[in-house]
């Protein structure tokens, strides 16, 4: 009887080989689809200047903003207000060794207008907003709501896309603001309270040190990671096969891919502002 011949290397390599193409092909394909349903919703916005009869639709562009934007104003506040008190908490020991605890003020509002304030938005209106789009639409597409609308003549990118993409770009930039007051005037409370640096004093380094183009800066960030929110969520509910199980898997795969993006395109944003000198 012949002897089982070892397990050479070689197999689990091209196994490892194959993961990766069709991991590397499925992410490809994601992104064409996405730059896709970008440029049809700039077609359908181009149109909706030019074409008298085309419109954007307020009523349902402010219904998404309510949905999207005004249900995230809690979360974002709660987590916003608890990384202001992180923040200030962290960093005041390690300063306070260098006599200089009022610093606080300067690297909070650096910090929170140029990154973190935007971030958490992004993130938090992700997992609240974006699966939230992902599933509706995809529920939809199993409905067979999306052939209906077809049958009769209606694009279903002008009329679900494009006010979602719309409400999630104005809720992230309204919420990047809102996330960096809160952030702020947490951090402020608690060093005027339990960190002893006097209100004056926190507030003049804030304004010394903070200049208008770092708040700019955030919110070019947060205009961008809504657009990618947006656009994201509904490329993933528009492709849903498979029935309920298939919407599950959108949504998984809508928060998984934004938060990928949008620390990618911080890192990005992140380098070209330093490459220009705006850091």
């Amino acid at each position: 009887m012949a002897e089982a011949r070892p397990a050479t290397p070689v197999r689990p390599l091209l196994l490892l080989g194959d993961v990766m193409a069709e991991r590397t092909l499925g992410m490809l394909d994601q992104v064409g689809a996405v730059w896709y349903l970008f440029a049809e919703a700039i077609h359908w916005i181009w149109r909706s200047f030019t074409v008298r009869k085309v419109r954007l639709g307020r009523t349902a562009i402010i219904s998404q903003i309510v949905r999207v934007g005004v249900r995230s104003v809690f979360i974002i506040s709660l987590v916003s207000s608890c990384v202001g008190l992180i923040l200030a908490l962290q960093m005041a020991p390690p300063l306070d060794e260098f006599g200089r605890k009022d610093a606080v003020a300067n690297i909070t509002g650096v910090a929170v207008l140029r990154e973190l304030g935007p971030l958490i938005a992004a993130i938090v209106l992700t997992g609240f907003a974006g699966a939230a789009i992902a599933a509706e639409i995809g529920t939809m597409v199993v409905g067979e709501e999306i052939e209906a609308l077809e049958a009769h003549a209606l694009n279903p990118v002008r009329f679900l896309v494009l006010p979602r993409v719309i409400a999630t770009v104005i809720s992230m930039t309204a919420l990047a603001v809102l996330s960096d007051l809160v952030a702020l005037v947490a951090s402020w409370g608690i060093s005027m309270f339990a960190l002893g640096i006097p209100s004056q004093l926190y507030i003049d380094n804030t304004l010394e040190q903070v200049k208008r183009i770092d708040f700019l800066t955030g919110i070019g960030k947060a205009t961008v990671f809504g657009l990618l929110i947006g656009l994201i969520a509904c490329t993933n509910g528009l492709r849903v096969t498979g029935g309920a199980a298939g919407v599950g898997k959108a949504t998984t795969g809508t928060v998984v891919q934004s938060v990928v993006s949008i620390v990618v395109a911080d890192l990005m944003f992140t380098a070209m502002f330093y490459a220009i000198g705006w850091v």
